[in-house]
């Protein structure tokens, strides 16, 4: 199997410029800040993973690509080459991830990571595919208060009336981990309904009428090619952490998944809490993978 990872830096020139001209909203911070933690997602994969083959690491410019990066072991996808021209730039995760399997020489087997996301112990093979099918945990929900819900309420819907289902006033929530997906289903998928797709990926900016990746694994669930069942994990957001908690995560995991969920921070506290969990991971992988320059 594959991994894949989006990644953004907000703080990059170029893709600056590409947002001031094709936006007039204010830039996020919490949703585009470049923690520094990119490497220690690559060691957790060499380290705790073995068993991928391939990872790709998907951006809008070669200039977000980090000058430590070994690209000659790290496939570096840019959005030209699996979004279509016309909804470009994009500065909304959905449509990225909408066109993941459309990513040259993808393996069947792959799993996507959001930048975010931390292997903190081994895993195996099994964790994430199982007997033919995905193995991803789900919940059940009924209400959608807020844009986020309300686009994973989008997204189950979709998936129902894709495999042939009634419409329901529940709807599928998977964990917040990394997603393992099949690249023929999410292919069959957006063959099948390419204009409703297509839709959320004219959105520059994120919109309660989008679609997300849960969509694929949801699709994939009622077809009846996903096992439920939940990753060991933990979600920490920093506008609850301590600095000894975020140390304790790091270092002393009883957990295969980290996730550290960025919030609306101070520049004082955001600047401590990088600090913080870049000195962590640097104690827990002190070698340098082979996504790095040497």
């Amino acid at each position: 199997m594959d991994a894949v990872i989006t990644y953004v830096n907000g703080n990059d020139p170029v893709w600056k410029a590409d947002y001031e001209r094709a936006t007039n909203i204010p830039i996020m911070q919490k949703r585009f800040r470049d923690w520094g933690t990119l490497k220690y997602l690559l060691r957790g994969i060499e380290e705790y993973m073995p068993f991928i083959k391939n990872v790709y690491l998907v951006v809008s410019h070669t200039s977000q690509v980090p000058q430590w990066a070994d690209t000659s072991n790290l496939k570096i996808v840019l959005h030209k080459d699996i979004i279509p021209s016309e909804y470009l730039p994009t500065f909304n995760a959905n449509p990225i991830e909408m066109n993941l399997h459309r990513i040259p020489g993808l393996d069947e087997e792959f799993v996507y990571f959001n930048d975010d996301m931390f292997p903190v112990s081994p895993c195996s093979p099994e964790d994430f595919f199982k007997n033919g099918k995905v193995v991803k945990g789900l919940k059940r929900h009924l209400f959608s208060f807020g844009m986020f819900k309300k686009i994973c309420r989008n997204s189950d819907s979709l998936a129902r009336r894709a495999a042939g289902l009634r419409p329901s006033c529940i709807y599928l929530r998977p964990q917040h981990t990394p997603s393992p997906m099949f690249k023929s289903q999410c292919e069959k998928l957006y063959s099948a309904f390419p204009e409703e797709i297509g839709e959320t990926s004219s959105h520059k900016t994120r919109t309660g009428k989008d679609l997300n990746q849960y969509l694929f694994l949801e699709y994939i669930y009622y077809m009846g090619l996903l096992e439920d069942r939940r990753i060991s994990s933990k979600h920490i957001s920093v506008a609850m952490a301590t600095e000894d908690s975020l140390k304790d995560a790091i270092l002393n995991s009883s957990f295969k998944m980290l996730c550290i969920n960025d919030v609306r921070l101070s520049e004082e506290k955001f600047e401590r809490l990088r600090s913080v969990i870049v000195d962590s991971f640097e104690k827990k992988f002190p070698r340098l993978s082979k996504f790095e320059l040497q």
